[in-house]
């Protein structure tokens, strides 16, 4: 990747009069030479441990009274960390990457927020409004999913299944339908499933330097 900030070819005094050094041939071999590593694995680690957790609860597989368990992961990992790994897509050029996990880094920032400050404030119907919150995703998620089919069959699966996640969530919430949300918790668990399918996968192939898992490559289809 050509790094913006190096000229190949200094104008003859600019150095002097930026107060710098022009940058060596093998400074330049190596700013043009590095690569990061893929911030990929992070993110989906961080979104399915975080939509694995909440998915328990939604499906009422555990005990609701544990709830604010989640609201640790939603801050640090699939918050910050998730966060962190988008704004490293875009220094690799991959703007889907980017895209999604600062998306959703801030969708369990925002989750934070409102369960710890905000939620107590809503008036008139609560329901309505978490329900307005969740449609809102899910349209992101929509769109998302039809970038998602030139990414990879792994990914692909996980914005599907995320999509329809999202949509049961918004019936159950604005309807107060506990079974649709239910549903939404197990929908939930299995797009926890691909995701970390998805990391698991990317970290793998890439530690061993070939293909151990498949993933299902879109690009050239």
């Amino acid at each position: 990747m050509e790094a913006a900030s190096v000229h190949p070819h200094p104008v003859p005094g600019e150095g002097a009069r930026a107060g710098t050094v022009a940058p060596s041939s093998d400074e330049i071999v190596k700013a043009a030479a590095w690569k990061p590593a893929d911030p990929a694995p992070l993110g989906l680690a961080g979104f399915a441990m975080t939509t694995f957790v909440l998915s328990m609860f939604n499906a009422n597989l555990v005990n609701g009274e544990g709830v604010p368990v989640v609201l640790g992961l939603a801050l640090a990992y699939g918050g910050l960390a998730q966060l962190l790994a988008g704004m490293w897509e875009f220094r690799t050029g991959n703007t889907f990457g980017a895209v999604a996990f600062t998306s959703y880094g801030a969708f369990w920032l925002s989750f934070w927020a409102l369960n710890v400050f905000y939620a107590k404030d809503i008036g008139g119907n609560v329901g309505h409004a978490v329900g307005l919150y969740l449609w809102a995703w899910a349209i992101f998620t929509a769109y998302m999913t039809v970038a998602s089919l030139k990414v990879s069959g792994a990914v692909a699966l996980v914005f599907v299944l995320l999509t329809a996640t999202f949509i049961l969530l918004a019936i159950g919430a604005t309807g107060a339908h506990e079974t649709v949300t239910h549903w939404g918790g197990y929908i939930g668990i299995a797009t926890a499933v691909a995701a970390w399918y998805a990391s698991f996968a990317a970290v793998t192939n890439s530690t061993f330097g070939r293909t151990i898992l498949p993933t299902v490559p879109l690009r050239d289809l």
